[in-house]
């Protein structure tokens, strides 16, 4: 399955998607912030299947690290996370290199079925280039 990166402030949203995410099989980094993920990524040199993001957060926000995260490892693919309106639209700077944005609160069947479709997006495009 795949190593997913994910990126969330809030204790309880991070541990109620970190388990959605296992139960389907995946390996799960989670980090409380965007430089903490833009630290982890740097370490572990963008080998990650998909970076999951919350948009706000203190220190680099979701926009911030995406772009960043966009430009360093063009490869990786981007799921955000908000629950602010405002945050959503923002999102829209990042163009292509986010896959969607998924509206909180959302429930363990939309985040799991997200990153699925994330996932399998991927997969497809790099098949359709091999």
């Amino acid at each position: 399955m795949a190593h997913i990166l994910l990126t969330e402030d809030d204790d309880a949203v991070r541990a109620f998607v970190k388990r959605a995410l296992e139960l389907d099989g995946h390996k799960v980094t989670a980090v409380e912030d965007g430089a903490e993920a833009a630290l982890v990524l740097l370490q572990q040199q963008g080998k990650f299947d998909l970076l999951l993001s919350d948009i706000r957060m203190p220190e680099m926000d979701g926009i911030e690290l995406a772009m960043q995260s966009s430009q360093r490892y063009p490869g990786l693919p981007i799921l955000l996370m908000t629950g602010y309106a405002d945050q959503r639209e923002r999102s829209e700077e990042v163009g292509k290199c986010v896959k969607d944005v998924l509206t909180k609160p959302f429930s363990l069947v939309e985040i799991r079925k997200a990153v699925s479709v994330a996932l399998a997006d991927e997969s497809s495009e790099q098949t359709a280039v091999a």
